[in-house]
């Protein structure tokens, strides 16, 4: 697992947030979270890395197949 956290303060008490959580599992780079403003998904895929080569495993399996993203 590879996340990128937040760390912060908020009136004396401290937060800490997972930004982004990415699996590489089977040769697919898995999003099981992303909070980036820009979706790093779509900055992978204009970088040249193919859709098919991508999961957005924050979706729930049975709507995967309805993204550009493969579906597992």
């Amino acid at each position: 697992m590879h996340p990128i956290i937040q760390v912060g303060k908020n009136s004396n008490i401290p937060i800490l947030g997972c930004t982004v959580h990415v699996e590489i599992i089977d040769k697919k780079i898995r999003f099981e979270h992303c909070g980036a403003e820009d979706a790093i998904s779509v900055q992978l895929v204009e970088k040249g890395v193919p859709k098919q080569d991508i999961v957005l495993a924050y979706h729930a399996p049975h709507v995967r197949q309805y993204t550009e993203f493969a579906a597992g």
